[in-house]
């Protein structure tokens, strides 16, 4: 079973008069938090961002603090956009999600157009939802572009903006000043730390649900989007068709997710916003700043 399909298994849900599904964890979560602030510029105008390289912890610490205050996440990850790509995207689990409610994951099928702008647009609707719920929007996830795009709120040619990648086509200008109160927090990791992460996760991904997952993908959507080529999967193909060993197919998995966390520390480290911490110092950094801004 997916993590798409498992998500009504597992989700005890209402839905708020907006329409729109709240999930048991997430409506009693942060209560006391919301309860205590009162201030309008933590409570209503506050969005933490928590960024980082793939494979460097942003899921598990940003649950951690949304249950803690009453958060509910938006994800910007490109990749996680598509329908039925769970494992091999490393989504966060049926579980994750049925705790804190998550946005922005399986907004699209695999090769349907999805801008930079349709994200931006579809992220301020959310944290203008969460905001009214009087809950905390938390912006989770390693796509440099999304995020730029929203704190700088940047503009895109023509009606449906410029393609994911596609940066050159973008009509805005260079960084000036965040259009906002965001708190913009990076996860840093030693360089050799992080690629035993992330070989790791591939050690854990690769599963007969992986291979499941793969083979019902290629068979619905074939190899004509980039979505398909972009990820694990053509790995994972390559394996179950002969064509490459296991340890083959762990190494090329590996080394694309190496590079792809390295493209994505090259685009964050040119923004002097993003405040570095190792993992372990993020939750309890969020927590202060909080208590902080109550204060004032």
């Amino acid at each position: 079973m997916s993590i798409s399909q498992a998500r009504a298994k597992y989700e005890k849900a209402s839905r708020d008069e907006h329409g729109t599904i709240i999930p048991a964890q997430s409506r009693l979560a942060g209560e006391d938090f919301a309860r205590r602030a009162s201030e309008p510029r933590t409570k209503n105008s506050l969005v933490i961002v928590i960024l980082g390289p793939t494979g460097s912890g942003k899921t598990g610490v940003s649950i951690q603090i949304a249950k803690e205050i009453g958060g509910e996440i938006i994800s910007a990850d490109s990749r996680a956009i598509y329908k039925g790509m769970d494992i091999g995207t490393a989504k966060p689990t049926a579980k994750e999600q049925n705790d804190i409610f998550h946005y922005g994951l399986d907004l699209v099928e695999p090769g349907e157009r999805f801008t930079v702008s349709d994200w931006k647009s579809y992220a301020e609707q959310k944290i203008a939802e969460i905001k009214a719920r009087g809950k905390v929007p938390i912006i989770v996830g390693g796509t440099g572009l999304y995020i730029d795009a929203l704190i700088y709120d940047y503009h895109f040619k023509g009606p449906t903006g410029a393609k994911i990648g596609d940066i050159e086509q973008k009509s805005c200008t260079d960084r000036t000043e965040v259009k906002g109160n965001f708190l913009l927090i990076g996860i840093k990791y030693p360089t050799k730390d992080l690629r035993e992460r992330l070989k790791k996760r591939i050690d854990e991904m690769f599963s007969e649900d992986l291979y499941e997952e793969t083979k019902k993908l290629v068979q619905e959507y074939g190899w004509g989007s980039q979505a398909m080529k972009s990820d694990i999967y053509q790995f994972v193909w390559q394996y179950l068709e002969g064509k490459i060993s296991l340890d083959e197919a762990k190494k090329l998995s590996f080394y694309a997710d190496w590079h792809l966390a390295k493209r994505q520390m090259t685009w964050f480290k040119r923004n002097p916003e993003i405040t570095w911490l190792p993992l372990e110092k993020v939750y309890p950094f969020v927590l202060k700043y909080i208590h902080n801004e109550q204060r004032k």
